[in-house]
């Protein structure tokens, strides 16, 4: 911006600045020549040269060295004084300090001159000696009170520390509501600190600071420079009142005074100064902390006390508030030194318990702060039951502060310790980075890794208090290591090695050298190791969020901590709150559903899932459904948040008083749950069942089982009558013995057990003990027991391992299981390497049960030819695991290790793995899975082909999509494919027996170049009775509409009426988000109705006028398709000032025959710059006929540093066989903004009929 700019736009963005300046002094004492040079022999080098700011003598100027290095430009110079000089709108003007001349370039600037600055061109002169003698802030200390024990001056002495200072903080626009802030240590860290501490006090977000004339404060430096008074504002700009600082700094006088006590004596209280005593009592930030109760205090003093008194008229407008901090006046006679005081309720009132962190109380006679520290509940149920207590006091800056803060990081502590017991798997993540912290085998760190880097993880290996190892979990004999301030990986076990975790009260931890106190891990904002010397300290940081693997597998036990004391749980109503103790009534047992959406089951109370359901959440869950939750990890401060998959964009939420509701995703803490695992689940070891949950609701026993025994899918055709009178005696029903007998080689890897019965399958089974380190060793047998319930007749095991430990590889003998009961024994007899490098290397086998000497099925070895399909990157190195299934259950989750090929998984190659399983009779599906780190190791798989081990018969599973993909807006790592002959067309997406109104969609990718879309991409489908909404189909970031390809779903459309147009389209997000569609066709399951509708078209923002959705009528033979319409839109943006905007505009046309759903009016046939001020825009969208245009809905999303926007009509122009139409829509001249006449920006506008004209093409007057 050029600085002879006269005008600068009110609609400027004001975003404040976030860093300090350091505003060298100007010496007064010789060092700037006080005449000026008037003629220069020899060019000046470098120039130095004060600036000050105009009309503030309190400013004390900043010293800038000017040389054509350091400025190029003027304009380099006026944007680093904007950075050093608090103006509203950055310096734009630099003039002589009597104001007379504007200096315009870096050649009219002299040598060790003094200059004014200013935003605008008036200029206000300063006195320059006077701004000279100004002290700098930080010459005083203003944080610290004063304790002295003597009688108080009227004046500190010279040398003594002043105490805090008092600002008055108005509400922008409000100048009613105001609150007197102190400015102590605790709040003026820094900037952004303040800010908060700012947000907290007005209870409303604060993002800048202006002065009481409107003026910019943008730096901590400015605000202890002001006047006394700020106004405090969010987003919005500046907006003028009556902010008399005067009036405010005399505190109001409160009723009650009769009850005063006079002091203990025989002194004249008549003749004692009267002191209004300022009285700061802050709630907890605990779920339930606030009170309606009547809340008392007294003061006692060494002259006496104030007597029992209400607190009540704070200025805040409701009191004992959560996680508020409230302040009273109280007038009594001057108590002296205050030393306790008595605080309390009377527990009237539905919630009458109160959680009271902390009273400071200020005496303006002394100006000495005493803080009465508490931390405690006032509650009969809580705590010791009182509801009244004795608190003594502290000094407010120092002692009370150090002990607030000791107390925060123990109770921090005690909540995240559990993180950093022995054998946990642990990320540190810097905020400050974005990324993780990682060892490199090479033995350097940095902090800029991804989540699934495999050298970001770190395994705990020692542990005592806080004081931990961390070993790299993928290089195991380097650990992170502090030695002499430098961060690296060294060799585990060394005192270097030994890290001591300092958790602060944010919840983040240091990592700190046990060998050097002091010595942190600490990077910079590159994520390179650093130490604080290397670079300012706002760019440096040493704070790690942690994160621990592994914490919601299958069958673990958590902890949903709401605060660092409570946790969600069930009451005894059924209804969830989050202000339970962190007890048993408050685990809950996780049923992981699929990756990243698990149930939680109450463990207190068995088969009670927490859901949400018709706007209510609960604990009531059946299990169906409603109780299944997609996890959002939150890195910013290691929580979690539990989105509803049946109600995506709804969260288990918590109100002020801690009861649970669905609430939509906010960052302000009552989404946010802190996640403690009591029990850690099993990973899911190769061979599992694919289908826990139905083995699961087995294993708990028969009480929901109704007459008809509920389907499985392990179960299979009954055994052969023979079969069933020899096992008779054996159906598990209770405790079974089981014994494992090691070969010649024992392993250390976790060891899995599944058995399955006609009616069920009891598994996954962990065989282990508290010495895990002496089991399966070689030739010895171990000895488990376990409890196997309501499965029928056994007719096979499964067992096997998870790979992991040192020593991986198991020779297995032989396995038998006894009934403890009857004595009844099964004989497995294995003799098998369960290794990757000994056998086939499959780490689990299957083992059937013999009768007689024969296996009541046999096994099979199943041949498994796996096509990857040829489309461009189609191949991956992921891990592909596959799960075949019959008529007699499942073979268990297998890592398809072993093929016929040297790579597996390369564009169109086939691959041979064989999988060894007890007899499943007919196959019916087989599940796929790929776990893909990123996109790139995404995975075309075109089919699955299955036969049996000398037979000639195959089973063909048709997949042909990529692997992981999205599918609702959720991504799936697995697929189910089922049978050739059981598919509706080929397709693995469609079940069997689809629901009533299901229909199959077929979307068709063209075959040019860059046909395919990053985007996302959503279908609406409109019928007779009703439109269907929006249907996100999915995105193309995970391998969906590809150039060339086909990708299909299924959509229920049940109630929709008969079908006449649909609208498909994208979100235009990603890196290439232009796509170009071929056909679309969507075909009715259940009658096998067919429509095909061809597009042959880009939909693109820079393709055919720049619409990102299509409308297409549908076809029938006995009726005619709907035309599509080009309708002419004309908007007219008013002549106010400020006018136009740059904010996204979009608009809905909506007639008798629907709507044309919301498109944003991209690209003006006549403007190359849109909606500006006294300007008509042309815009052209089309969609299929709307019928008589009755309303339009225009709105804009308020991006752009011009938002606001002032709209007068607009018209809409349409040529149809029956007529053309033309269609004022007035506005009537209002604004679109959210800080302009009643703040929407979203307006709906009604048609002029008596404009609405057939046939006329009369242009509208603007």
């Amino acid at each position: 911006m050029s600085s002879g700019n006269p005008q600068v736009s009110g609609k400027m963005s004001e975003t404040p600045s976030t860093s300090f300046s350091m505003i060298y002094p100007t010496s007064s004492e010789g060092q700037l020549p006080s005449s000026h040079h008037l003629s220069i022999t020899h060019p000046v080098v470098a120039k130095r040269i004060s600036f000050y700011k105009s009309g503030d003598p309190q400013f004390g100027g900043v010293r800038v060295v000017v040389n054509p290095r350091s400025f190029k430009t003027f304009d380099a110079l006026l944007d680093n004084l904007s950075r050093k000089v608090p103006l509203p709108f950055g310096v734009r003007n630099i003039s002589t300090p009597r104001g007379r001349h504007s200096i315009t370039s870096l050649e009219d600037l002299e040598d060790g001159e003094s200059y004014l600055c200013s935003h605008g061109r008036k200029v206000q002169p300063v006195d320059l000696d006077k701004a000279r003698r100004r002290r700098r802030p930080w010459h005083s200390s203003l944080a610290i009170t004063a304790h002295a024990h003597h009688s108080p001056a009227p004046a500190a002495a010279p040398g003594m520390l002043r105490a805090p200072r008092r600002l008055v903080v108005f509400r922008n626009g409000d100048p009613k509501t105001r609150r007197v802030v102190v400015l102590t240590k605790r709040v003026t860290q820094s900037f952004e600190a303040f800010l908060r501490h700012l947000t907290e006090v007005m209870q409303r977000p604060v993002t800048r600071l202006y002065a009481t004339d409107g003026r910019k404060v943008p730096s901590l430096q400015a605000v202890i420079l002001s006047s006394g008074a700020v106004v405090a504002a969010g987003r919005e700009p500046f907006k003028p009142g009556n902010y008399d600082i005067q009036k405010y700094l005399l505190p109001a006088r409160l009723p009650g005074i009769s009850h005063r006590v006079h002091p203990k004596g025989n002194a004249r209280s008549e003749s004692r100064k009267m002191t209004i005593y300022e009285v700061h009592v802050a709630t907890g930030e605990l779920w339930n902390a606030g009170t309606v109760a009547n809340v008392y205090m007294s003061i006692y003093g060494e002259k006496g006390d104030t007597g029992s008194r209400q607190l009540f008229r704070s200025k805040t407008s409701f009191s004992f508030l959560r996680g508020q901090t409230d302040t009273f006046s109280l007038e009594a006679v001057h108590l002296g030194d205050l030393y306790k005081i008595v605080i309390g309720h009377d527990g009237l009132g539905p919630g009458n318990g109160w959680f009271l962190e902390d009273v400071v109380v200020k005496d303006p006679t002394t100006n000495r702060e005493y803080a009465f520290f508490c931390h405690r509940w006032l509650d009969q149920g809580e705590d010791d039951g009182k509801i009244v207590r004795e608190l003594y006091a502290r000094d407010y800056n120092i002692i009370s502060a150090r002990q607030k803060l000791e107390f925060n990081r123990k109770e921090t502590w005690a909540a995240e310790s559990w993180k950093f017991m022995k054998g946990n798997t642990l990320q540190f993540y810097n905020r400050l980075t974005g990324g993780f912290v990682r060892l490199h085998p090479n033995g350097t760190v940095d902090a800029v890794g991804k989540k699934a880097d495999k050298y970001g993880l770190f395994d705990v290996i020692f542990n005592k208090e806080n004081i931990c190892i961390f070993q790299s979990h993928k290089i195991r004999h380097l650990s992170l290591a502090l030695d002499n301030g430098s961060v690296a990986g060294m060799a585990s076990g060394g005192a270097s090695t030994k890290l001591r975790v300092l958790y602060q009260p944010n919840r983040c931890a240091l990592l700190e050298s046990a060998l050097v106190p002091g010595h942190t891990v600490i990077f910079d904002h590159h994520g390179k190791i650093a130490n604080e010397s290397s670079a300012g300290y706002a760019n440096l940081s040493k704070e790690f969020v942690v994160f621990v693997k592994g914490m919601f597998l299958n069958s673990a036990v958590v902890l949903l901590a709401t605060s660092l004391c409570q946790a969600l749980c069930i009451q005894p109503d059924g209804s969830c709150t989050g202000v339970g103790n962190q007890s048993e009534k408050s685990y809950w047992k996780v049923h992981k559903i699929s990756s990243g959406i698990c149930m939680f089951e109450s463990v207190k109370n068995a088969q009670m899932y927490l859901r949400i359901k018709d706007g209510q959440c609960d604990g009531t869950g059946t299990g169906d459904i409603d109780c299944h939750f997609k996890i959002k990890k939150n890195l910013e401060n290691a929580s979690i948040s539990l989105e509803s998959v049946k109600n995506p964009g709804l969260f288990v939420g918590l109100q002020s008083d801690g009861q649970a509701k669905p609430v939509i995703y906010t960052k302000n803490g009552s989404v946010f749950f802190y996640p403690q695992v009591i029990k850690f689940g099993r990973e899911d070891p190769t061979g599992i069942s694919a289908t826990p949950s139905k083995e699961e609701e087995k294993i708990r026993g028969s009480k929901k089982r109704q007459e008809t025994p509920p389907e499985s899918e392990a179960r299979g055709p009954l055994l052969s009558s023979t079969a069933k009178e020899i096992s008779e005696t054996l159906l598990s029903e209770d405790e079974w013995k089981v014994l494992v007998l090691t070969g010649n080689t024992g392993t250390q890897a976790n060891v899995t057990l599944w058995v399955y019965g006609d009616e069920g399958v009891t598994g996954p089974i962990s065989l282990s003990k508290d010495s895990s380190e002496q089991l399966f060793l070689p030739r010895q047998e171990d000895e488990f027991q376990i409890e196997i319930r309501n499965i029928g007749i056994i007719y096979k095991i499964r067992i096997g391992h998870d790979g992991t430990s040192e020593q991986p590889e198991w020779n297995l003998q032989r396995v038998t299981m006894q009934h403890i009961k009857s004595k009844k024994t099964l004989d497995f007899a294995v003799n098998v390497w369960l290794s990757r490098i000994q056998g086939d290397g499959d780490l689990v086998c299957e083992l059937p049960v013999v009768e007689g000497g024969q296996a009541i099925f046999p096994l099979v070895r199943y041949h498994v030819d796996v096509h990857t399909g040829q489309l461009k990157q189609a191949e991956t190195e992921s891990e592909v695991s596959l799960c075949l299934f019959g008529e007699r259950g499942d073979s268990g989750l297998r890592l398809l290790y072993k093929s016929n090929m040297p790579v597996k998984f390369q564009r169109g190659q086939i691959d041979t793995f064989q999988v060894e399983a007890v007899s499943l009779g007919k196959l019916q599906k087989v599940l796929l899975r790929c776990e893909a780190s990123d996109k790139s190791q995404y995975w075309y798989c075109e089919k699955v082909v299955v036969r049996e081990s000398g037979t000639t018969s195959e089973s063909t599973f048709t997949c042909e999509r990529w692997l992981p993909f999205m599918s609702q807006g959720i991504i799936h790592s697995e697929i189910e494919l089922f049978l050739q002959e059981m598919q509706i067309n080929h397709q693995p997406k469609i079940q069997e027996g689809a629901n009533e109104g299901d229909w199959k969609v077929t979307v068709i990718t063209g075959d040019l170049e860059d046909a395919g879309t990053t985007a996302t991409v959503s279908l609406s489908v409109y019928g007779e009775t009703r439109c269907s909404g929006p249907i996100i189909l999915g995105s193309g970031k995970h391998q969906l509409f590809n150039s060339n390809s086909a990708d299909i779903f299924k959509i229920n459309l049940k109630d929709i009426g008969e079908i006449y147009k649909i609208r498909i389209g994208h979100d235009n997000r990603g890196k290439d988000p232009r796509w170009y569609l071929e056909e679309i066709r969507l075909e009715n399951i259940a009658t096998r109705e067919l429509f095909c509708l061809t597009v042959d078209s880009w939909i693109a923002e820079n393709e055919n006028g720049g619409d990102t959705w299509k409308e297409m009528p549908v076809v029938r033979t006995n009726k005619a398709p709907l035309p599509v319409v080009a309708y002419e839109i004309y908007v007219y943006t008013g002549r106010k000032p400020g006018a136009e905007t740059e904010s996204n505009v979009f608009i809905n046309l909506i007639g008798t025959r629907g709507d044309s759903g919301n498109r944003r009016l991209h690209q003006s046939k006549n403007n190359k710059v849109k909606f500006q001020r006294g300007q008509v825009d042309i815009f052209s969208i089309e969609a299929v006929s709307l019928g008589k245009l009755k309303k339009v809905l225009i709105s804009h999303n308020g991006i752009g540093p011009g938002n606001g926007w002032f709209l007068e009509s607009i018209v809409v122009k349409s040529e149809e066989e029956d007529g053309n139409q033309e269609v004022l829509f007035p506005c009537n001249s209002r604004w679109l903004d959210e800080y302009q006449d009643d703040g929407k920006t979203e307006r709906e506008l009604l048609a002029e009929r008596s404009f609405s004209a057939a046939g006329d093409t009369g242009s509208v007057a603007s």
